[in-house]
């Protein structure tokens, strides 16, 4: 389903049905039930979190990180701007690269793939600063807004290309598991899971062909959410809490890192973390299914799969634009400006 999805969006094809008819009926009553639920508490308008992070080591020539996306991205749920993904990131990867890092958070709450034209063009539009790498988390509007998923990989597609073709590195959260929200109910909460993994499999394959990366961000990563839903979802039982953003943003991080040439590459595969050398398709199928697996081309049409350690995040300061403590530890030692 996803080869075809991602083919459809190739070669200028409609939607893929993904249910029957005959399921409708049912689905409309569990929408209404969820939608009681769903976004019942009130998420905060997420805090941009644009600056400078990583003082301690300095101002001079810092790494631009540019975050686009939906609300997942922007980090809809929290209060503090150090909370939100961007700002996670950022902190991290300071602390890696021994250098400070420029966030540009553009993510759209409520965004849809289709806006990442407008977003590209938005944050290519200033050409000094050109960002070295972008994470783009997106996906799960396109499904609770029944966008066509042909439609929804084809917009990905384009921004990744757009972006690669700038000089950035991309490293694309997909499409989480909304199978994993709380009030949803069966069947839906089976059909919910279905069709975000079909979508995260087909952004997978789209992605990895224009040069970017992927981390499957599944159930967002990991076991906590199933086990902890309570401290792992914010206020609106829909958007993750700042505990939820941390878990994807150190899930991410290694991926990020790698990218940029910072992280330790070998060409052996770890066979005991289920490493592995597959055709694009079943990798980006095997990803969608387990969550903080990341896809990386390597000789068409093969790709890697990989499951990279995590690397505990550096504490980042966010009640205020203030440079972080220079005397912490060396890995707490990034915050933003």
């Amino acid at each position: 389903m996803a080869r075809r999805i991602a083919a459809g969006a190739a070669y200028g094809g409609g939607s893929v049905g993904l249910i029957g008819a005959a399921a409708v009926g049912v689905l409309l009553a569990e929408v209404q039930l969820a939608k009681r639920s769903v976004g019942g508490g009130t998420a905060p308008i997420p805090p941009r979190g644009n600056g400078l992070y990583g003082l301690s080591f300095g101002r001079e020539n810092p790494l631009h990180l540019a975050v686009l996306g939906d609300s997942t991205a922007a980090g809809q749920g929290v209060r503090r701007a150090g909370h939100t993904p961007g700002a996670l990131l950022a902190s991290g990867l300071a602390a890696v690269a021994e250098r400070p890092v420029e966030v540009r958070n553009i993510a759209l709450p409520g965004a849809r793939s289709d806006d990442l034209e407008r977003q590209v063009t938005q944050l290519l539009a200033d050409r000094t600063r050109t960002p070295d790498a972008c994470v783009i988390m997106i996906g799960a509007n396109d499904v609770t807004h029944r966008m066509p998923p042909t439609q929804s990989v084809r917009y990905l597609a384009s921004a990744v290309r757009r972006l690669r073709t700038a000089g950035a590195e991309v490293i694309v959260g997909t499409c989480p598991d909304l199978g994993t929200i709380e009030p949803v109910y069966q069947p839906l909460r089976w059909l919910a899971r279905r069709v975000s993994r079909q979508l995260a499999a087909a952004q997978t394959i789209v992605v990895v062909e224009q040069g970017g990366r992927t981390v499957s961000l599944g159930d967002l990563l990991g076991p906590e959410f199933a086990a902890n839903p309570r401290e792992m979802f914010g206020a609106d039982n829909y958007h993750p809490s700042a505990e939820g953003y941390a878990t994807a943003a150190m899930a991410m991080l290694p991926t990020l890192c790698a990218a940029l040439g910072l992280w330790p590459e070998s060409d052996a595969l770890d066979v005991d973390r289920d490493e592995d050398m597959l055709p694009v398709a079943r990798a980006a199928a095997t990803a969608a299914s387990e969550a903080g697996t990341e896809v990386t081309g390597a000789r068409a049409p093969w790709a890697l799969l990989k499951h990279r350690r995590r690397r505990r995040l550096p504490a980042a300061d966010a009640a205020s634009h203030e440079p972080a403590d220079h005397t912490a530890p060396a890995e707490d030692r990034a915050g933003p400006s």
